[in-house]
């Protein structure tokens, strides 16, 4: 089996030989190189699949060598090494489409992840590309195949359709027989008495000449008789006639469609028989061919990972594979934007009409939704479906699922910006960690014990946000189940509020907890809740402290019962906030306080609320303060509904 090759760039010859070893370990071919223009030179030779490239170099860096190698083949994944001081040119590197990054020194288990990660995107992609190719080329094989088919289903049609120039060839004969030499069909003319008059070539090859002979000569069974053969019963009705008869042809008894037609003279009476003879054996085969070409197409049709529809020129769906009737329902007979959109008007840049419009194939993406409600991103290509003329009749649209693609691609950039929002926030906590460092040293230096309780409040505050951080970004980046118990609701929101307490002193903000009616026990993992409330009161605290009205200061903490849940009011009458930051606070990496909040405390707090069942409700004025509302259940509930933020419940506060 043929290995995967990685191409692998760094100016160091010691991470180049390590990493060469640990990769070769893992199952790759290594390409190294020592800087970017020797590594494009490689690139374009053997143009691997996947890059790994330190970001600092001599000469073309590794943002350079990203933008390069992504210009010259967008698919290929691009994983960055970066020092701890470079966070900021890792999230540059993210912007510009790098997979993944991984600092120095490497872990063999964030390679791991990083390389899992590009493969899994080059795998979907490929996938996703496999698919796409393989639908337009069975569906330009299958419509070739049906308009054949229809083609040589036409052909019956035509036969009879002779019959209506046949009367005017009837007085022109033995001359106006020539005119059917190349038909492959047996072709005769038969007299008032039963006579065969005049045969076409085809007829004289499988029969022989036979004029002059009865024209049930040629059959067998029941109509080798004069007034049973198809002659003598249009002789008779004196109308076109059709008929399945046996024919020996060179020894044996052939099925015949046999077709006559009574030529009649200026008087209006027949003055002679057309009889035209096609084998069917022939036209059953043909059948046959057509509907094993339907079945393979149907078959194809229904099987397809991808939603296929065809639809006329009214975007009405005429049909619909088993995926698409599965998530969207039938809609056989709707129009594709109704079922797809659920709109009154057909869609802005429809590539469906675009294909009718100008006959080629047309691509593009968009988001539907499914009768249960979800919604599915998908690329559609269409390709318009012609008659036996030419004319396009329908277009048959095929729409692959890539949510799993925009997923991933909205992760990567959450990460991103988390990375940017993070290493903002650790700034700002450095330059608070070395305020306070210089103080101790100060303090130590002059034996001032005010510089030294000074410093040391302040390193306990950064180490106490470092703290918090850590576990904000560890608690967004890996899903964590509830562990449930019971606890009384009075003692945890007595131990909750003594967590918040010292802040509160420290800040001079009057705190109040009130728990009078917080009577009786609930089912809740306490450890997470906790969390989730401490972060809502911190965040009360600050509104607090931003508030330079002069006003004194209160946060109020109440607990209560009511109707089988358990309900926490935090109340600040701080800064304060409007109808828009309401609308947003809950929303990732949104942030009021600058370099020093990372917008992770109330995104997870809601997070943690409704996996518990519960929901938070927000009012807020601007310069009159907040209150927080946390509804929980009292037991845990059987269904957990999702954990997606969204928009919280607002209202104005009198």
């Amino acid at each position: 089996m043929k290995r995967e090759t990685i191409l692998l760039v760094d100016d160091e010859a010691g991470i180049r030989r390590v990493l060469t070893i640990l990769l070769a370990d893992m199952g790759y071919e290594v390409l190294a190189a020592a800087e970017g223009h020797a590594a494009m030179e490689l690139f374009h030779r053997h143009r691997p699949p996947i890059v790994i490239t330190d970001i600092k170099m001599p000469g073309m860096d590794g943002l350079a060598l990203l933008r390069a190698i992504k210009q010259a083949s967008a698919d290929t994944e691009v994983i960055m090494i970066t020092g701890h001081g470079d966070m900021e040119l890792a999230v540059e590197s993210l912007k510009l489409d790098a997979a993944d990054f991984i600092t120095k020194p490497i872990a063999n288990d964030a390679l791991e992840v990083a390389l899992k990660r590009a493969r899994k995107k080059i795998a979907l992609r490929r996938r996703l590309l496999a698919y796409t190719e393989n639908l337009e080329a069975t569906v330009r094989e299958t419509s070739a195949r049906l308009v054949a088919a229809e083609r040589q289903s036409a052909a019956g049609q035509v036969v009879e359709a002779l019959f209506a120039a046949i009367q005017h060839i009837g007085r022109d004969l033995p001359e106006g027989m020539r005119t059917f030499d190349d038909i492959p069909c047996l072709v005769s003319v038969h007299d008032r008495d039963q006579r065969i008059v005049a045969v076409n070539r085809f007829f004289r090859e499988r029969l022989g000449d036979r004029v002059g002979q009865p024209s049930w000569s040629i059959y067998s069974g029941s109509a080798a008789a004069p007034e049973l053969c198809p002659v003598g019963e249009t002789l008779r009705l004196q109308t076109y006639r059709r008929s399945v008869e046996h024919i020996r042809i060179n020894g044996q008894e052939v099925a015949m469609a046999v077709h006559t037609m009574p030529i009649r003279n200026r008087a209006g009476g027949v003055e002679l028989v057309l009889e035209i003879s096609s084998d069917i054996g022939e036209v059953q085969s043909l059948s046959e061919d057509l509907e094993s070409v339907r079945q393979r197409y149907r078959q194809l049709f229904n099987e397809v990972p991808c939603y296929i529809t065809v639809q006329d020129r009214a975007l009405r769906l005429t049909e619909a594979n088993r995926a698409f009737q599965e998530d969207f329902g039938a809609g056989l007979g709707e129009h594709c934007f109704r079922v797809y959109k659920q709109r009154d008007t057909p869609c802005e840049d429809c590539p469906v009409m675009a294909s009718f419009a100008d006959g080629a194939s047309h691509q593009s993406e968009t988001v539907v939704t499914t009768r249960d409600g979800d919604e599915v991103h998908v690329l559609i290509n269409t390709a318009p479906i012609r008659n036996a003329q030419g004319q396009i009749t329908h277009v048959m649209e095929m729409s692959a699922d890539i949510t799993a693609i925009r997923r991933l691609q909205s992760h990567l950039t959450n990460l991103g910006m988390m990375i940017g929002s993070v290493s903002h926030g650790i700034k700002g906590l450095l330059t608070g960690l070395d305020g306070g460092l210089y103080l101790l040293d100060a303090g130590l230096k002059t034996a001032d014990e005010g510089e030294i309780r000074e410093g040391r409040q302040i390193v306990e505050q950064m180490a106490k946000r470092i703290r918090t951080m850590v576990l904000d970004i560890l608690y967004y980046a890996k899903e964590r189940r509830l562990d449930r118990e019971r606890l009384e609701v009075a003692e945890f929101a007595q131990d909750v509020a003594r967590t918040v307490e010292s802040r509160m002193r420290e800040q001079r903000i009057d705190f109040a907890v009130d728990l009078e009616a917080a009577g009786g026990s609930f089912e809740v993992d306490g450890e997470a809740l906790a969390s989730a409330l401490v972060n809502i009161l911190g965040n009360a605290a600050d509104a607090c402290a931003a508030d330079t009205s002069g006003k004194p200061h209160r946060v109020h903490l109440r607990a209560r019962q009511a109707n089988g849940s358990v309900v926490f009011e935090i109340e600040d009458n701080g800064i304060g906030m409007d109808a828009e930051t309401v609308d947003n606070l809950f929303r990732l990496f949104f942030s009021t306080k600058g370099k020093s909040g990372t917008g992770l405390g109330l995104f997870i707090s809601r997070k943690i609320v409704m996996q518990h069942g519960g929901r938070i409700e927000v009012t807020s004025e601007r310069g009159a303060g907040s209150r927080f509302t946390v509804t929980l259940p009292a037991d845990s509930p059987t269904t957990i509904p999702g954990t997606a933020p969204g928009r919280p419940s607002t209202s104005s506060q009198a």
